[in-house]
């Protein structure tokens, strides 16, 4: 997994009998349960319309080793984490 500003980068395995709308309604909802409780003050203003995920998501299924789906995740993070810091130097 890996967390960014304005998402995640999650690798999960899941049986065939559960489809991918259930799980992330699953996890999106016990997310946003969590994190209401933990933070109750970001309940008490109203964000996002009383709701704080997006409605969507995107997934994508492939055929290649798991290990190469971590690397690219992993990838993923350290980029946004240089392009964040080369957008700091750049702030006035």
């Amino acid at each position: 997994m890996s967390v960014q500003n304005d998402h995640i980068h999650l690798v999960v395995s899941i049986p065939p009998k559960v489809s991918v709308s259930q799980l992330m309604g699953i996890l999106k909802g016990k997310l946003a349960i969590k994190l209401f409780k933990s933070y109750p003050k970001m309940k008490q203003k109203p964000y996002w319309g009383n709701h704080f995920w997006a409605r969507g998501y995107f997934v994508s299924t492939v055929g290649i080793d798991e290990d190469v789906i971590k690397r690219y995740v992993k990838y993923q993070e350290e980029e946004e984490k240089r392009i964040e810091e080369q957008q700091h130097r750049f702030d006035f």
